[in-house]
């Protein structure tokens, strides 16, 4: 009996684990395809699990950030789905590749899809220009099933905190890494160097070859000298003989 009763307790607990994770993780989550660095374009993932047992997942609308706004969201064909973009006028505008833009996405709508019972479903999107002041963009969702039930993940987490039931999706930002080997003063401190340094180069090169030149000649020219001197002397005694 008592052999029982721990054997029951064991798999209350560990049901008790997987209920609990199911719900803590089970949620729509957005995750990046790529490397989503600051100042960049990255290809972000909506995924969305369907979590109930009698129902599908039939519409999913996604909020885009209005303090951070992206003039950009190019959202990628999904067979079975319909999708929709809206934009709103920006209060200022915002300077993109040298252009004036006075929109920006205010949400992305896909319908007409299914998700069925233990399914999920992965919404990519291409986006940017990603912000360069904030670490981190929110994303509040909607999830609607076919029996009408409607799930909002738009709780924002708090850091150091809980997490909440419903969770907004957060994309995380990367630093953006600089090249400094191809950078303009990189570049210009290598071939300063390099130019001082080849240029120092050819004038001790050059100052030595004049250096051999000039001792060649005068080498010749002692020669000559002394060919010349001996001659001299050869006829000198011939003519006293």
């Amino acid at each position: 009996m008592k052999t029982s009763r721990v054997s029951f307790a064991a798999a209350l607990a560990a049901g008790s684990v997987l209920v609990l994770s199911g719900t803590a993780f089970a949620h729509v989550s957005v995750q990046p395809a790529g490397e989503a660095a600051q100042g960049g374009y990255a290809t972000i993932n909506f995924k969305v699990p369907n979590e109930r047992d009698n129902a599908s997942t039939n519409k999913l609308e996604v909020s885009f950030p209005t303090d951070h706004p992206l003039t950009s969201a190019m959202p990628q064909d999904i067979p079975g789905w319909t999708v929709s973009v809206e934009k709103t006028k920006l209060d200022k505008p915002l300077t993109v590749h040298g252009k004036q833009i006075n929109e920006a996405v205010s949400k992305i709508t896909w319908t007409g899809g299914t998700i069925g019972p233990g399914k999920f479903q992965q919404f990519p999107v291409s986006v940017g220009k990603l912000p360069e002041n904030t670490d981190k963009l929110v994303f509040k969702a909607i999830q609607t099933y076919d029996n009408n039930e409607v799930v909002r993940w738009i709780e924002e987490p708090k850091e150091g905190a809980e997490e909440p039931q419903n969770p907004a999706p957060v994309l995380a930002l990367t630093p953006a890494k600089g090249d400094d080997h191809h950078g303009g003063d990189a570049k210009g401190g290598k071939q300063d160097a390099h130019g001082k340094d080849a240029k120092d180069g050819g004038h001790d090169e050059a100052a030595a070859s004049s250096s051999d030149t000039t001792a060649r000649a005068l080498g010749i020219t002692g020669i000559v000298v002394g060919l010349g001197g001996v001659a001299f002397g050869v006829a000198s005694r011939r003519r006293t003989s």
